[in-house]
């Protein structure tokens, strides 16, 4: 069997017919749209059907869509935006769970005048919705909470926030880029401001992304240049990768019910056979409320990075719930929020799958992983002390 690639949360593989969509725009119709000529008119004529796109998936306009590189730019855009627009409020409010493109910004924020909250969440991946109200001030310039979790999948409770948000007159944005393709998003249904949305997390190339920006919002660009995207992202446009970004667009939402039927069928049969078969493993986050390609599941007493490791010597491909910097390992800010304890957050291991999968991988998977843990475990000091646990630390 070939790479067997269950990371989908990271990045996706270019859709075959994206990339053939794409491929016209790099070699016969490169023209620059911003140019007069109508050689490169045609191609914004496409970029616009491609906002066109994006719009619908969201419930949008179109003149509410502003093409970005990526999510991190959407995201940083949204929160300088809101910032600049409400220069006499001081005050941000996130999660501590937020994907670093949120959550590093508003650390850098609150170090540069700017104070900032975190909202914490309970050991099921939830937000403190109490904390959240409580911490709401007349000095909060912007709220931004995603719309779910990139590691463990949850789904938070956005249209109660935005209403809440809303009500206090607070600008709020949401991180939309693992849910969008995944799950309904309907910016008519949920008063967000702004949202952000990436490419590479739906079968479109890496290097594009969206942001949606409310008509009305105030708004101030990231990016100042020349008059693309209406004066609001400044720099040539992707031309290529947005028509691609459209053309996924188009597919996710065809794909709508194999997502939430058959992937999540492949994924609930990949993590009960695991429980089943692997002990002292458990899910990290809530078992409903989350996206159905995605599963965090921790295996007590070993290191995330060796499973990897061994995995990848048989072509399988996940993520882990904890980095090696500096010879030390530190659990991810995610599991260490939930309060995971040190012993499982060392060992959790996300599979995040797509479209593209199939049961037969997901079997391949059942089978070759429970013969991994058990030998890592005969060379884990935590599992053969597990029952003294004098030597195993906390996390505080």
């Amino acid at each position: 069997m070939g790479v067997i690639y269950m990371d989908n949360n990271a990045t996706t593989r270019v859709d075959p017919a994206v990339a053939e969509k794409m491929l016209p725009y790099f070699t016969e119709m490169y023209g620059n749209p911003s140019s007069m000529h109508s050689f490169g008119g045609q191609a914004g004529v496409k970029i616009e059907e491609a906002r066109a796109r994006v719009a619908g998936l969201i419930g949008a306009q179109p003149e509410e869509i502003i093409f970005t590189s990526c999510g991190t730019e959407s995201n940083n855009t949204a929160i300088w935006a809101a910032l600049k627009s409400n220069p006499d409020k001081r005050h941000i409010i996130t999660t501590r769970v937020e994907h670093p493109a949120v959550k590093n910004l508003v650390e850098y924020l609150g170090k540069n005048g700017y104070r900032s909250t975190f909202i914490p969440v309970d050991k099921s991946g939830q937000l403190d919705m109490d904390f959240f109200y409580k911490n709401l001030t007349e000095d909060t310039a912007i709220v931004s909470v995603m719309w779910a979790n990139n590691e463990t999948g949850v789904i938070f409770p956005i249209e109660e926030i935005a209403h809440l948000v809303h009500e206090r007159g607070i600008v709020f944005h949401s991180d939309a880029v693992q849910a969008a393709g995944k799950l309904s998003v309907n910016v008519n249904r949920v008063l967000v401001d702004m949202l952000s949305l990436s490419g590479h997390k739906l079968h479109a190339p890496k290097g594009v992304g969206a942001l949606y920006v409310r008509k009305g919002t105030k708004f101030s660009p990231f990016l100042v240049g020349g008059h693309q995207e209406k004066g609001r992202r400044g720099g040539t446009e992707n031309v290529a990768s947005i028509i691609g970004l459209g053309k996924a667009i188009e597919l996710a939402q065809q794909r709508h019910d194999d997502v939430n039927k058959r992937i999540r069928a492949l994924r609930d049969r990949l993590e009960k056979k695991l429980l089943e078969k692997i002990p002292n493993s458990m899910i990290n986050g809530d078992l409903e409320m989350r996206l159905p390609n995605t599963t965090s599941i921790a295996f007590e007493y070993v290191e995330g990075e060796a499973i990897l490791l061994m995995m990848n010597e048989m072509g399988i491909c996940a993520s882990s719930g904890s980095a090696c910097t500096s010879g030390s390992l530190e659990p991810s800010h995610v599991l260490r929020a939930m309060g995971v304890p040190f012993t499982a957050a060392h060992g959790s291991i996300r599979f995040s799958l797509s479209v593209y999968n199939t049961e037969e991988e997901v079997d391949f998977v059942i089978e070759k992983l429970p013969p991994i843990i058990e030998r890592l475990r005969q060379m884990s000091p935590f599992w053969l002390d597990r029952e003294g646990s004098s030597n195993i630390c906390s996390i505080q």
